[in-house]
């Protein structure tokens, strides 16, 4: 009703909260532990997690916003990636929907497999964000 009135930060928020939804649901079904993944990066954002169900129910009327720099890129292919696998299970449609995702959000189509690939094990073996960031900028040419 008043999404006129949202800054741009809140659009992208919300943009970024249906993505990790539509990846959650690209298996067929929203695993409990992904929900909470994406009810988690709400609330670290200062969303409820009323707001993060509401808005997950009404994906329809939020427009995606793409990031607008380099770093709000990268993190959201890593919250792409963290989320894909919550449940333990990488599904062929998730790794796909990962790797369009990254495409659309300005990653080169060349290195986007390495650059999902490299992500997952670095979340598997325990590395933070930003030493994964860090790793990634030596192929990354954004």
């Amino acid at each position: 009703m008043f999404s006129f009135f949202e800054s741009e930060a809140e659009k992208k928020l919300k943009s970024h909260i249906t993505n990790l939804g539509a990846l959650a649901r690209a298996d067929g079904h929203v695993d409990p532990t992904e929900m909470e993944f994406i009810i988690s990066i709400g609330k670290r954002h200062g969303m409820k997690s009323s707001q993060v169900r509401n808005l997950l129910s009404n994906v329809e009327s939020v427009k995606p916003q793409m990031p607008s720099n380099d770093t709000e890129r990268f993190d959201q292919i890593y919250d792409l990636v963290e989320m894909m696998l919550a449940d333990g299970i990488v599904d062929e449609n998730e790794m796909e929907f990962c790797v369009n995702m990254a495409v659309r959000l300005g990653f080169r189509k060349s290195i986007v497999g390495v650059l999902v690939r490299r992500i997952s094990i670095g979340v598997k073996d325990g590395l933070t964000r930003e030493q994964i960031r860090e790793d990634a900028q030596s192929f990354l040419n954004y």
